[in-house]
């Protein structure tokens, strides 16, 4: 007879085995592609109706004009005395915009930036703009077309900023694109959408429009457009929405670029827990620098993501702040082209503002959110992609099957290594690192960012 010991041993045995069974199933299971949700691809998300609803599908051009009388009254309110507390001794931006570096802005928008404004509207004009309407909102979107293909193939792009950027950060960034390089054998058509609630694209009337529905959003553009195959590339909101379009739209989907890649499934998130205790089974360690770990994250969440926890639960607060509070609203937005362009700017007294912009770049971006008074509306897709509704859709665990590229711009918010992505983007194809550059990398290192995505697309499209 076995002793008691010798069956204790062999209980014990058997119950480890169990448990490492049942957690290899449950790991196994957390990892399993999920499934694509049913969502209604024609969700009207206009004002209320008195009767049925006939889509108004023609495609006209869009002009961006601003009425003379909003530019004057603008300069009015910036003419009055500028209320500001003095930073504490020694301070740069650490809690917050800089009142010294405020008051050169304000200077500068009042007195050089608004008697121009006639040239910087001109400037923004330069790209062709257009609007049609999608699910019940009036959408507008830059198309961008390659004045000559000289023999490359010409490939659709749906090109998407995210908050507090808007299609402005794309002005240097599209001509490379549409006018291509002998690196590459293609050029592209490129659609530049403002996305709903942003800049000159209508919000929605009632509550709901996440990301997964934006995403349909932006493919019924691109369908109404005439494109069933394109390419995606996005950065902020433009990577999670790019990402869910993939996700949802295999079909329409012929790759995926982002400079800003993330996976929030199960798996992800349990893989990214895992890289910051046992970094070598998930990082290279040539990169190392670039991947700081969940208390790194957490700390960066702590200094830098509170504006994203005002807008996902009271966002209407907030912009009612903003919109009629001009100095406001530059300091709440230009704040993050400080930090998040390179994370030690924040112990300078400028901020780091002009190191890779000008005021009149920067202005540009804040004029596009004040002139057609869309803080509030930008800032209500923080509260719809954010609860518990839209995380129940369960998109982040849908794979992106077509070719996937993701860049990492050293000086971005958070990066996530390619072990972390693998259950996302089971075809990830390109994966690079760069020294310089933040979270703006189409507005910052447009070339950077354009060589990168053509090395990408080769990759993709052969």
């Amino acid at each position: 007879m076995p002793s008691v010991a010798s069956t204790f041993v062999r209980i014990l045995i058997g119950g480890l085995a169990l448990l490492v069974a049942v957690g290899y199933k449950n790991y196994r299971d957390l990892g399993a592609p999920g499934k694509r949700p049913d969502l209604d691809n024609n969700a009207y998300w206009g004002p209320k109706l008195e009767g049925s609803y006939q889509e108004k599908k023609e495609i006209s051009p869009y002009d961006i004009s601003v009425a003379p009388e909003v530019i004057a009254d603008l300069t009015a309110q910036l003419e009055r005395p500028l209320k500001v507390q003095e930073p504490l001794e020694g301070i740069g931006f650490e809690y917050g915009f800089n009142a010294k570096e405020l008051q050169r802005v304000v200077k500068y928008w009042r007195d050089s930036y608004l008697p121009k404004w006639n040239e910087r509207e001109q400037f923004l004009k330069k790209l062709k703009h257009f609007q049609t309407e999608i699910q019940g909102l009036k959408i507008h979107f830059i198309h961008a077309k390659p004045k000559k293909a000289g023999g490359k193939k010409v490939v659709p792009l749906l090109l998407m900023h995210g908050w507090p950027g808007t299609v402005r950060e794309f002005y240097d960034f599209i001509p490379l694109l549409t006018t291509g390089s002998d690196k590459s054998d293609y050029v592209f058509e490129v659609i530049a959408p403002s996305l709903p609630g942003y800049g000159w694209s209508q919000g929605a009337a009632r509550p709901g429009l996440g990301v997964a529905q934006v995403s349909v959003v932006m493919r019924n553009l691109m369908l109404r457009l005439g494109f069933d195959k394109f390419l995606i590339q996005g950065g902020d909101w433009g990577s999670i929405i790019g990402s869910n379009l993939a996700s949802l739209f295999p079909e329409n989907v012929i790759g995926y670029h982002s400079n800003m890649c993330s996976n929030n499934s199960p798996m992800g998130s349990l893989r990214l827990l895992f890289s910051s205790f046992l970094p070598s089974f998930y990082i290279d360690s040539q990169y190392k620098e670039y991947y700081k770990g969940v208390s790194k994250m957490f700390l960066i969440l702590m200094e830098e993501m509170g504006y994203a926890h005002i807008q996902a639960t009271k966002p209407d607060t907030i912009g009612t702040a903003l919109a009629h509070n001009p100095v406001g609203l530059a300091a709440y937005i230009l704040e993050k082209f400080s930090t998040w362009t390179n994370p030690t700017y924040i112990n300078l007294e400028d901020g780091g503002l002009t190191k890779h912009f000008n005021y009149d770049q920067l202005l540009d971006n804040v004029m596009i959110y004040y002139v057609t008074n869309s803080i509030t509306t930008s800032q209500r897709l923080y509260a719809e992609s954010m609860g518990s509704t839209q995380m129940a859709l369960g998109v982040d665990s849908v794979p992106v099957k077509a070719p996937a590229g993701c860049t990492r711009f050293a000086n971005e918010i958070f990066h996530v290594p390619d072990s972390v992505l693998a259950n996302k983007f089971p075809n990830l194809v390109h994966s690079t690192h760069y020294p310089e550059g933040g979270h703006f990398p189409a507005f910052q290192v447009p070339q950077q960012l354009y060589e990168d995505y053509v090395a990408y697309v080769k990759k993709a499209l052969g």
